[in-house]
């Protein structure tokens, strides 16, 4: 491990005096590049001189602490060792953390889906209070939430709503939230008080810098009409609204927000490059076996990851075991009660088979 740190210690160096060459300082890509790579660098570069320094300091303390005379002296120095004994393990482990190798779409912004599944009115009703929730914990992390898309249920909450998140690492913790989330409760409507069980899914997919996947315009049909549901008096005026239909797969992008067609038609085709581009990337991981999908799952939507049962106020994630009696705070944004654990879980694991692989 340590051999690694030295090697991550000497690259912060070396990106540190690149970014002082005028010729780097003049091509703003690779200066953005190479900033990007300082900053991750020195996330453990700092933690990293820290643990150097704490632990020649608590040799010096030992050292010292066989030649003091002074009784008031050598408690000081027993304090002094007790705390930096207490440090080390735990800066160590997050050294450990810090060398997992590191999801690729991590710091990359990401498109939500949020879609009414089995359940019929209690699946939109629920895909509505997820998507709230969701844009709620977006706003304490300081993301940004834009929607796309959203159409309406039956008797309120939503079919399907769509949605970009932008920021800091936004997929690095969004990304846990892919899969089939399972909802029990009794519905308004149920006079008999029974539980009723639904579905709702959800896909989170990161954001590309580049769509390497080539669209045929051929394969495309595109449809304008006159956007609906929530957007203000002039929502029904203009035929806005723009539809993608990508008939190799079947795709669908259904695009609303904006105002104007070809801005729509704009984002349209940049949800639709992102969806391609996920499926061409998950069919390169399951044909590697990836150790990220045995652990997390494929990120498919036929994966039940998580149950919400209202009538006990409990949320319990099938993937880690992990049961909480606070689904009122979840459904209100505090997500990092479930979100947390589940990076902890992995981060574990991570380090497990890291050991085991000799690493």
């Amino acid at each position: 491990m340590f051999s690694k740190l030295d090697q991550v210690d000497s690259r912060y160096e070396e990106v540190n005096m690149a970014l002082q060459r005028p010729d780097v300082a003049s091509n703003q890509t690779q200066y953005r590049a190479l900033m990007k790579e300082l900053s991750d660098l020195e996330k453990i570069v700092v933690l990293y001189r820290d643990f150097k320094k704490k632990t020649e300091n608590l040799k010096a303390s030992k050292m010292l602490l066989t030649s003091e005379s002074d009784p008031e002296m050598k408690e000081m120095i027993r304090e002094e060792i007790k705390e930096i004994e207490t440090d080390l393990p735990r800066i160590e482990a997050e050294l450990k953390i810090s060398l997992i190798p590191k999801d690729p779409n991590d710091d990359k912004n990401i498109l939500l889906e949020i879609r009414a599944g089995a359940g019929g009115d209690e699946a939109s009703l629920f895909a509505d209070e997820l998507f709230r929730g969701y844009v709620t914990y977006a706003n304490k992390q300081g993301w940004k939430v834009e929607l796309v898309s959203y159409s309406d249920g039956n008797v309120g909450g939503a079919k399907e709503v769509i949605a970009t998140i932008s920021g800091d690492s936004v997929f690095s913790k969004m990304k846990y939230e892919s899969g089939v989330h399972r909802v029990q409760r009794v519905p308004k409507t149920e006079s008999a008080g029974r539980i009723h069980t639904s579905t709702v899914t959800v896909a989170i997919i990161p954001e590309v810098d580049e769509v390497k996947v080539k669209i045929d315009m051929k394969d495309i049909t595109i449809d304008v009409m006159r956007a609906s549901g929530a957007g203000g008096q002039s929502v029904n005026r203009t035929e806005s609204a723009v539809r993608l239909h990508h008939v190799p797969t079947g795709i669908l992008v259904h695009c609303q927000e904006g105002k104007s067609q070809t801005s729509n038609k704009e984002k349209a085709f940049k949800i639709l490059g992102m969806k391609l581009q996920q499926i061409e990337d998950d069919k390169r991981l399951k044909e590697a076996s990836d150790a990220r999908l045995d652990q997390i799952g494929t990120g498919d939507r036929s994966e039940r990851i998580r149950t919400y049962n209202f009538p006990q106020t409990r949320i319990t994630d099938h993937r880690i075991g992990l049961t909480v009696h606070q689904l009122d705070q979840v459904m209100t944004g505090q997500f990092e009660i479930l979100i947390d654990p589940i990076i902890a879980n992995f981060q574990a694991e991570a380090l497990k088979r890291q050991s085991a692989s000799g690493n």
